[in-house]
């Protein structure tokens, strides 16, 4: 009785479960202190002119935080998308073109010019059986081209008109309405949970009576659109394009998904949360490192270590080996 009851007491059988939700709980909170933390040093280290211009620090996140909204759904499912870049700038020379007819226009035709190329993305992804890391480089090299193509001579300009629409509040407001929408679609609906579950597990998914490769295919286009229209607040800063247009995009949506505690592999611990903790936490990190004068390559060094850091925390091992 007695050997019977220390037994009993030294297996706990519930303690694995405290123990994993300790540790979800500590990779849940890591990345808003980790904002807090950086946002602090780097204030203390320019002697707070980071606060003083706030403004402008915060004028780089919306392209960033609407753009990676699409590829957090993408993610969520366990695919990637490296062509992001180059979608927003196809969709930018697109959107500065119709323009010169309707900027309301424009905005459509940029929407539709970005789901385009997503669903080029979803077929190759989907129905052809190409992994998506290889499907979006190689788009990404393709349009890059088409981009270089376009702006060789000179930049591609749209309407004077555009340059109307560069105010802080509409960009604001343009910001906050694909967040809010894309988090009550995500959290209260079977949206997000069918994302998860294909994450989880694509067989189990397609077996519980999901139709994953629809899901998959109109998630590709569903991203497209949403970086067609981040295009538009692209364009209205300067109200052309050049060749490096939606240059080295899809490289920030990564970081700053990572840095907000995404999960590279998707599945059931994804939060929408990360996709505004990660943009504001990349912004201020890269605006930071910009005001204490670090060059670019010791800047891309520093944000190369915090990057691996955060996969070594943040990457379910069990899921990366099975790359979709």
């Amino acid at each position: 009785m007695t050997a019977t009851s220390k037994v009993g007491q030294t297996a706990n059988p519930k303690e694995p479960l405290k123990q994993a939700s300790k540790m979800s709980m500590v990779r849940a909170l890591l990345p808003i202190v980790g904002l807090v933390i950086v946002f602090l040093i780097f204030n203390i280290l320019t002697n707070f002119r980071m606060i003083r211009n706030m403004p402008l620090v915060l004028s780089q996140i919306y392209v960033t935080m609407i753009a990676t909204t699409g590829v957090f759904f993408i993610m969520t499912m366990g695919g990637l998308d490296f062509s992001q870049g180059s979608i927003l700038g196809i969709a930018s020379i697109v959107v500065c073109m119709v323009s010169k007819v309707s900027v309301p226009l424009s905005i459509v035709s940029g929407i539709a010019a970005g789901a385009m190329i997503g669903a080029f993305n979803g077929y190759f992804y989907v129905y052809r059986k190409i992994k998506s890391f290889i499907v979006t480089i190689c788009t990404m090299f393709l349009f890059r081209g088409f981009i270089k193509y376009m702006t060789t001579n000179a930049p591609v300009a749209g309407s004077a008109a555009l340059i109307n629409y560069d105010s802080t509040g509409l960009k604001v407001a343009l910001t906050l309405i694909v967040l809010i929408v894309g988090f009550v679609v995500f959290r209260y609906t079977k949206f997000g949970t069918y994302l998860k579950a294909i994450g989880a597990g694509e067989k189990a998914a397609m077996f519980s009576g999901i139709r994953t490769d629809h899901m998959k295919f109109w998630i590709y286009v569903l991203s497209g659109a949403i970086t067609g229209f981040a295009a538009f607040i692209n364009v209205i800063k300067v109200g052309s394009v050049t060749s490096s247009g939606g240059n080295q995009l899809e490289t920030q949506i990564l970081i700053a998904l990572v840095l907000g505690g995404m999960p590279i592999s998707g599945g059931a611990k994804v939060r929408f949360e990360n996709i505004i903790v990660g943009s504001l936490l990349y912004i201020v990190l890269n605006s930071g490192l910009t005001m204490m004068g670090f060059s670019t390559q010791m800047m891309q060094l520093i944000q190369g270590i915090i990057f691996l850091v955060f996969v070594a925390v943040f990457a379910d091992r069990q899921s990366l080996q099975v790359i979709k």
